[in-house]
This record gives structure tokens, sequence and C-alpha cells, in this order.
């Protein structure tokens, strides 16, 4: 199985942070840090809704400890 390097703005987003495993987490914060990356890079700025995505995943962190 082919996994996405990205997760776009379009695409589904977990509802829950806080059920997911660590490693799960991470990954979702590597897609969400390269389309970051992307639309800097593509657009010039970033999409509100993947700037969202990435403030709720350093959220999930902060409470985690990690």
């Amino acid at each position: 199985m082919k996994e996405n390097l990205r997760i776009t703005p379009a695409d589904v987003f977990p509802e829950d942070l806080g059920k997911m495993k660590d490693k799960n987490l991470q990954v979702l914060d590597s897609q969400v840090q390269r389309q970051l990356d992307h639309e800097i890079v593509t657009d010039g700025e970033t999409n509100p809704e993947t700037d969202s995505r990435h403030e709720e995943l350093d959220l999930e962190f902060e409470q985690r400890g990690n």
C-alpha cells in the first residue's frame, strides 16, 4: 500500500487526534508539514485548513508531552 506523502486540505483528517497512536500521529504531522511546504513553494502562502491542522497537531503533541 502506498502512503501519501502529503495530506491536502480536501483529504479526510481525523476528528480525534487523542485516539491516535504516537507513530500514526507523527506520520500525520509529517504529511501536514510536507503539505505546508508544498503550499508555500507553489502558492507563496499556506492554506488556512492546513494551518489549522498543523496547530491541532502541535496541541496534541503538547498534551502528550512530546
